[in-house]
């Protein structure tokens, strides 16, 4: 499908936004009405530089869990898996630290982040075809948080699990699955799951930006056990293709019907409360209202590369974002909002002020702790801060923790206004008694200290 530059003040914003964040490379798409627009920006890896094209291919991150969203729902269509039946109903042995839990904890469950326990566990079993076997069965110290279906935390290992249930059900290695009855059918010839596939095309490396300046991320692979979750490598062209798949429910170029229509708006429907990412989860999808339009979008992040994907359906829309350095957070948000604004006429997120008493804050202050970052609240001068720090070993590459103002637009909901974290969610969750035991970050689910 041939491709056009995108608008000229989309590309201006684009290279302004880079240089003021240091991120060495971005590549930017949007489809509107079957029209589809990319063009690359800067360059693929700062030591050994190739300018960034619309074949460069990036990790893509979390955007990966739609992927495996969309073959599981091939697999509810054909009946050969069911969204609330027990993952033990395919996976007989699985366990977490709850045998209460690991018994009840269902397939829908895992597609909407409620599985009551913390998901970001990241060890590498291997290469081998075993690996994602391996993993499952290294979860049961997962500790469980909240029962299944209980409240929404991004839960990184559901979407691990899951692809062990598809590998499972179509006897089969997860990513030849996928490739099989996804990638290939839709013609992505430059996505794949295996650096040694992305090996002899133009990839980008991955960087960290401390100090105005971006060094190289390395390791540059991810573990095999991790890509149900977020192991897709692809160009922004084959994101594209995945993106009009997506706005022409469920159906290849060719007009073959991968998905049908109604299970598509199925996955792009309300399943459950969400919180902090957005307003709301389909099953593999996040949901928004920004300024009364529905936007269905995921993003990714990996070591070095950040990236948006999002949808409009109502409007034929889709725009994504590709990034190679650990500061695209705010510029794939920012030029994201730019393509909006100039393809759409789609204002940013309005947010309403919700008046609080400075007396209160208080209430809010102290650490909480989640499995990759403690937050540290306090309240001072009639704001309250929020401070992430990673419990995650570093390599003291990347910048310290900045704090972030929290501005509340409701009751004991909280956004950030400025800075990296713009449009980013803080949520302080009351037990029955009206004591505040949790904080929502990031998505994930912090408990008080």
């Amino acid at each position: 499908m041939t491709v056009q530059p995108v608008a000229s003040r989309v590309a201006e914003f684009t290279r302004a936004e880079m240089a003021r964040l240091a991120v060495p490379g971005v590549a930017v798409g949007y489809v509107h009405d079957g029209t589809h627009f990319a063009e690359g920006f800067g360059v693929t890896n700062v030591a050994h530089p190739l300018l960034v094209t619309v074949d460069t291919q990036f990790q893509i991150g979390s955007t990966s869990k739609t992927f495996t969203a969309c073959v599981a729902m091939m697999l509810v269509q054909e009946g050969r898996l069911a969204l609330d039946a027990p993952v033990r109903t395919y996976l007989p042995q699985f366990a977490t630290s709850s045998a209460t839990e690991s018994a009840r904890v269902t397939v829908r469950h895992l597609l909407t982040h409620h599985t009551g326990w913390p998901g970001d566990y990241f060890k590498d079993f291997g290469r081998g075809d075993d690996a994602l076997a391996r993993y499952v069965d290294n979860m049961t110290r997962a500790p469980q948080q909240l029962r299944a279906g209980e409240a929404f935390s991004y839960c990184n290992s559901a979407f691990y699990l899951l692809a062990r249930i598809i590998e499972v059900v179509a006897e089969a290695p997860f990513e030849h699955v996928v490739t099989q009855r996804l990638i290939a059918p839709l013609g992505m010839h430059l996505t794949t799951y295996y650096p040694e596939d992305a090996l002899g095309n133009r990839v980008a490396a991955g960087h960290l930006v401390a100090g105005g300046k971006a060094r190289v991320a390395r390791p540059w692979h991810m573990a095999r056990c991790l890509n149900g979750g977020g192991g897709v490598i692809a160009s922004v062209a084959d994101q594209l293709i995945y993106a009009q798949f997506q706005l022409d429910a469920g159906r290849t170029r060719d007009g073959t019907a991968l998905l049908d229509p109604a299970t598509v708006t199925q996955m792009q429907t309300r399943h459950a409360d969400a919180g902090s990412m957005c307003d709301a989860y389909g099953l593999g999808w996040m949901l928004a209202d920004h300024n009364g339009v529905d936007v269905v979008k995921h993003g990714g992040a990996t070591n070095g590369f950040l990236s948006a994907f999002e949808l409009v359906p109502a409007q034929r829309f889709a725009c994504t974002v590709l990034t190679n350095a650990d500061a695209g957070r705010e510029l794939r948000d920012s030029v994201a909002d730019c393509v909006r604004r100039e393809v759409l006429g789609l204002p940013d997120r309005r947010w309403a002020q919700y008046p609080v008493v400075p007396a209160g804050l208080a209430q809010y202050a102290g650490p909480y702790r989640a499995i990759i970052t403690t937050s540290t609240v306090t309240a001072n001068a009639g704001t309250l801060q929020l401070l992430p720090r990673s419990n995650m070993a570093g390599t003291g590459d990347t910048a310290p923790p900045e704090s972030v103002t929290l501005t509340f637009h409701a009751p004991d909901q909280t956004v950030v206004m400025q800075g990296p974290h713009r449009g980013a969610r803080c949520e302080f969750i009351r037990d029955p008694q009206g004591a505040i035991v949790w904080l929502r970050w990031d998505g994930r689910l912090a408990r008080r200290q």
